[in-house]
C-alpha cells in the first residue's frame, strides 16, 4: 500500500479526528510534539505528521481506521525502547500508546491482564504487593508490548520462560480495524504469530498473562576489574552447565559511571560482572553463588537479597535515555577462548565509556522446554546471548563509535551462529528477518500475514513483508 503524509490531508480532516479521540493529538506545531516523537536512542529524529495518544482501546480502533482510510504511514509506539526506533515514522501517523496503564491482577488465579503503556518496572511494582513477578525485562524501564510480541527475556527467563510464554491471551486490532482476542483457543494462528512476530499482525491493546510467586530474591552484581575478565569469563564457563533453573544470569562489560548510586572508587573503572538473580529458596542461592562471589575475589560484591521489583531496577542505571544507540547482537557458537579473548580486548579500547557488552546464559531451564515450533520465537536451544549496546552522547563521536562496534563483529564472526534475539537486532530489514527467525517459520510468517495484513499496514517493524 502506498501511503501519503498527513501534510496531503483535505483541510479539516485533522481536526475531525482530534474529536474521535478520548486521548490527544499532538501535531508538529504543538508544544509538546518534541517530546512525543523521542525515543530512547538519540539517534533517531523523525517527524510524523501527527501522534494520536491514545487513552483507550476505542482510540486504537479509531486510529487505526483513520490511517487506513486515508493511506498514512503508522508506526505503533509502546515503550520507545526499540533501538531501530521503529516506534516513530516520518510524515505518517504515530499511534502512541504510552498512556493506557490499565492493569487487574488476580492474586488467587495468578494472572495479570495489562494494558499496553505499562512498563515492566510497573507491573511488577504492582505484583510485588501480593508476592507475584511477571517474566520479563532485564530493565525497568523497557514497554510490556513491544518485549513480548518479540519473545521477552528477563531476569525471570530460565525459572519462569520467556514473557510470551506466560501469555494467555492478548486483544488486537488488525489493520482491516477488527478487535480479536488471540489465544490457544481463539484465532490460534494469530496467537502463535504474535508470540515473536507480533507488531507485524496488529496493535496489541491488552495482555493477559500468568504470573508467578516470587517474593525476595537473591540479586545483584558481583565486580571485578577488567584485568581479570578472561578469568571471570572463563569462570562463567565452567558454571553455566551446573546452573539450576532458579537463576538467571549473565556477564555485563561497563565503566564505572560517575552517579551518586555507584561506588566513588569505581567511577571510570572498566569493569566485568556477573549479575545474577537468584528466584529460589536463599539458602540454596547462597551455596550454589558462594565459590562465584568468592573468586578473585570481588572488588565489590553487590549480592544481596531485595524484592524482585527491586532487582528489576538495579540495572536501569546502565542503559539511561538520550544516548546514542548503535546495537549488535547474535547467539554464540560457543563461549570458547577465542571469542573470550576478542571480547576482553575490543572492551579494553572502547570508545565511550557508557558502551556495555551483555553475554547472558539462555539456554537450558524454562526458555528450552517449550518446542520451536510452538511459537513464532523459534531459538531456544542456544547457550548464550550476546548484545553490545554501544552508546554516547556527541554526534562528533558517531563514526569512532559505530566503527569500533563494527570492527569487534568482525573479529568475532567464527564465534557468531547467525542467530539473533529480534529484539536485540539493530537493524531492520531482511538480513534482520532471516536471522530471527528460522526456515519454516518464516514461510509460516508469511502466509499470516498474508492473511492479516495483506497490505503491509503495520510495516514500521522487524517487517514480515507479504507476497501480495
Amino acid at each position: 500500500m502506498e501511503t501519503r503524509p498527513v501534510a496531503a490531508l483535505e483541510a479539516g480532516e485533522l481536526e475531525r479526528f482530534a474529536t474521535m479521540l478520548r486521548g490527544e493529538l499532538i501535531r508538529p506545531a504543538d508544544a509538546g510534539y518534541d517530546a512525543a516523537r523521542r525515543l530512547h536512542n538519540a539517534m533517531i529524529d523523525r517527524h510524523p505528521g501527527a501522534i494520536a495518544r491514545c487513552a483507550g482501546v476505542g482510540d486504537v480502533l479509531a486510529a487505526v481506521d483513520f490511517a487506513r482510510r486515508n493511506r498514512l504511514c503508522v508506526a505503533v509506539r509502546g515503550g520507545g525502547h526499540n533501538v531501530t526506533g521503529n516506534a516513530i515514522c516520518d510524515d505518517g501517523l504515530v499511534i502512541d500508546l504510552s498512556r493506557m496503564k490499565g492493569l487487574r491482577i488476580d492474586p488467587a488465579q495468578r494472572t495479570a491482564r495489562a494494558e499496553p503503556g505499562l512498563t515492566w518496572g510497573e507491573l511488577n511494582h504492582d505484583l510485588q504487593a501480593f508476592g507475584l513477578g511477571a517474566t520479563g525485562g532485564y530493565i525497568s524501564v523497557t514497554g510490556v508490548p513491544g518485549l513480548t510480541l518479540g519473545g521477552g527475556l528477563g531476569w525471570l527467563v530460565r525459572k519462569y520462560g520467556l514473557a510470551m510464554d506466560n501469555l494467555l491471551s492478548a486483544d488486537v486490532v488488525t489493520a482491516d480495524g477488527r478487535f480479536l482476542t488471540a489465544s490457544p483457543t481463539e484465532h490460534p494462528d494469530l496467537f502463535w504469530g504474535i508470540r515473536g512476530a507480533g507488531a507485524n499482525f496488529g496493535i496489541a491493546t491488552s495482555f493477559e498473562f500468568r504470573v508467578h510467586p516470587v517474593g525476595n530474591v537473591l540479586a545483584g552484581p558481583i565486580i571485578h576489574p577488567m584485568t581479570r575478565g578472561k578469568d571471570v569469563l572463563r569462570l562463567f564457563r565452567e558454571n553455566v552447565p551446573r546452573a539450576p533453573d532458579d537463576l538467571t544470569w549473565g556477564v555485563i562489560f561497563f565503566t564505572g559511571p560517575e552517579t551518586p548510586e555507584f561506588p566513588p572508587a569505581l567511577h571510570g573503572a572498566q569493569l566485568i560482572t556477573p549479575a545474577v538473580c537468584w528466584a529460589g529458596p536463599i539458602g540454596d542461592g547462597e551455596a550454589f553463588l558462594k565459590p562465584i562471589r568468592e573468586f578473585g575475589p570481588p572488588i565489590a560484591d553487590l549480592v544481596t537479597v531485595m524484592p524482585y521489583s527491586a532487582a528489576q531496577r538495579a540495572a536501569d542505571f546502565l542503559l539511561p535515555p538520550g544516548l546514542r544507540n548503535y546495537w549488535k547482537s547474535n547467539f554464540l557458537r560457543d563461549l570458547d577462548d577465542k571469542a573470550i579473548d576478542v571480547l576482553v580486548e575490543h572492551f579494553a579500547r572502547v570508545p565511550s565509556p557508557r558502551t556495555i557488552m551483555i553475554l547472558d546464559h539462555n539456554g537450558g531451564g524454562a526458555i528450552s522446554r517449550v518446542g520451536d515450533a510452538e511459537t513464532a520465537y523459534g531459538h531456544r536451544s542456544w547457550t548464550y546471548n550476546l548484545v553490545v549496546i554501544s552508546a554516547w552522547r556527541d554526534p562528533a563521536d558517531d563514526d569512532r563509535n559505530i566503527a569500533w562496534l563494527r570492527g569487534l563483529w568482525s573479529d568475532l564472526q567464527p564465534s557468531l551462529a547467525n542467530v539473533v534475539y529480534v529484539n536485540y537486532a539493530g537493524e531492520s530489514g531482511p538480513e534482520a528477518i532471516m536471522q530471527a527467525y528460522p526456515s519454516g517459520v518464516r514461510e509460516r510468517l508469511v502466509a499470516l500475514k498474508n492473511q492479516y495484513d495483506p497490505d503491509n499496514f503495520f510495516r514500521m517493524n522487524h517487517n514480515i513483508r507479504p507476497t501480495a
